[in-house]
C-alpha cells in the first residue's frame, strides 16, 4: 500500500470520533486488547476529551504470558494456534469484555515485522476481534501490506470500523 494510501492521523481520529459518538449514544463503554498495536488504539480514543466517559481501559498485551495473565487467554490455545490466531484474538477480545466490565471489546494481534513473518503468518498478518456484551465474538483475518508504522496504522484504521459496524448494526 503506498504512503498516501494509508490512513492519515486526521482520519484514525476521525473514526475514533464516529465510535465516541456511537458509544456516547447508546450508553455504552469500551475496552481495546492490543498485541501488535501496541496501545495505538487506546491512544487514539483516548485522545478525545471527555473519553472517560464511555473508555474503560486498554490492555497492551505482547507476551503469552501477558496474554494469559491480562487476558484469559488459555496457554492451550497460545501452544496450538500461536499467538496470531483466530483462536487467541476471539480469547482476548471475550477476556478483555469479562475482565474489565466493558459493553463493547476489541481485539488486535499480528505481525507488524519488519521481522516475525513465518511462510503462513507473514509480516501483515493481522486478526481483529469485536465483540459486544452478550454476544458473540466476530474475528476477521487481514493481510496488510507496507512496513510496521503502515501495518499498524492500518490495523487501527480496521479495528475502529470494525466497532463502529458493530454498534450501528
Amino acid at each position: 500500500m503506498s504512503a498516501s494510501a494509508l490512513p492519515s492521523d486526521d482520519v484514525l481520529a476521525a473514526q475514533a470520533h464516529a465510535v465516541a459518538e456511537c458509544l456516547l449514544a447508546r450508553g455504552l463503554s469500551m475496552v481495546t486488547a492490543e498485541s501488535c498495536t501496541g496501545g495505538w488504539i487506546a491512544k487514539v480514543l483516548t485522545d478525545i476529551a471527555g473519553s472517560s466517559a464511555w473508555f474503560e481501559c486498554g490492555v497492551v498485551a505482547y507476551s503469552y504470558e501477558a496474554k494469559e495473565a491480562l487476558l484469559g487467554v488459555q496457554p492451550q490455545t497460545l501452544e496450538r494456534t500461536g499467538a496470531v490466531s483466530h483462536e487467541t484474538v476471539v480469547e482476548m477480545v471475550s477476556g478483555a469484555l469479562a475482565r474489565y466490565g466493558a459493553s463493547v471489546a476489541v481485539a488486535v494481534t499480528g505481525v507488524a515485522g519488519p521481522s516475525g513473518g513465518t511462510p503462513d503468518k507473514p509480516v501483515g498478518t493481522v486478526w481483529i476481534g469485536w465483540k459486544r456484551r452478550g454476544g458473540y465474538a466476530r474475528a476477521e483475518l487481514f493481510h496488510f501490506g507496507g512496513d510496521r508504522d503502515a501495518v499498524r496504522r492500518q490495523t487501527v484504521a480496521a479495528a475502529l470500523d470494525g466497532v463502529r459496524r458493530i454498534l450501528t448494526n
